[in-house]
């Protein structure tokens, strides 16, 4: 199948094998992209399914349904202590192309940032077209910003959170190997990854961390930025995950 654009249609679009679009779609479709009258698309719902369409003036002809696999072979919720100013929609975009399921903005004892409605709705929408540049089928939640101690109770199979000082094992050698030293990537199912913000976590917040199930680890020898540390963390994991 030749390439396509993707867009994502609400499953309140659909009915009886049609798509009635918005004006907003409308716009992109014939004016953006200029497609024309019996072109063909891709409508993707967000949550995992994709159809070939066609494009009949304010609506679509469904065709088809599409299977694809291009998600990450485990769920992964990204913790992201916010970084300042607009840093955060950088990590929303690098980290969506690169397969997060969930991203939980925090707010830390040293986060700066103090996001509004808009924002979140920002964050949103940026991860829509993120997902749809990458070819994913699913795109990421992204919950209301919550306070730390809250993120905590967030469950998974295995939860890490990243520390830049202090003695402790790299994250992909955590994700390849446990402790008797079997491969434990079949077991793992949902991942849960924290990063800090601007001068790090608090002591006291990894120990929270720690009493919580989280394991410390590391990513790397340098400093990273608190845009920088999220997009790293989440490479190891696709990477663990995908050879």
């Amino acid at each position: 199948m030749p390439q396509l654009q993707r867009i994502t249609i609400a499953f309140s679009q659909f009915h009886d094998e049609h798509i009635t679009l918005t004006t907003e779609q409308q716009h992109y479709l014939c004016r953006v992209l200029r497609l024309q009258s019996g072109d063909r698309f891709i409508a993707m719902d967000g949550m995992g399914k994709w159809w070939l369409a066609k494009l009949l003036g304010t609506e679509a002809q469904v065709l088809q349904l599409i299977s694809v696999e291009t998600e990450l072979p485990i769920a992964v919720t990204l913790i992201v202590a916010l970084p300042k100013g607009s840093g955060f929609d950088e990590v929303v975009r690098y980290c969506t192309e690169l397969g997060v399921t969930c991203f939980a903005p925090v707010v830390s004892d040293r986060t700066l940032l103090n996001p509004s409605p808009q924002k979140l709705e920002r964050w949103r929408r940026i991860a829509k077209e993120a997902a749809e540049q990458s070819e994913r089928t699913t795109v990421p939640t992204i919950l209301e910003p919550l306070s730390f101690s809250n993120s905590l109770s967030l469950v998974a199979n295995k939860k890490y959170i990243c520390e830049a000082r202090g003695d402790y094992p790299h994250l992909l050698s955590c994700l390849q190997k446990r402790e008797d030293g079997e491969s434990n990537l079949n077991d793992e199912k949902t991942i849960v990854v924290a990063t800090g913000p601007e001068g790090g976590w608090t002591e006291t917040e990894i120990e929270d961390a720690i009493q919580a199930g989280f394991r410390p680890v590391s990513l790397g020898r340098r400093i990273l930025r608190a845009v920088t540390a999220p997009i790293v963390a989440l490479s190891l994991v696709a990477a663990a995950h995908e050879i």
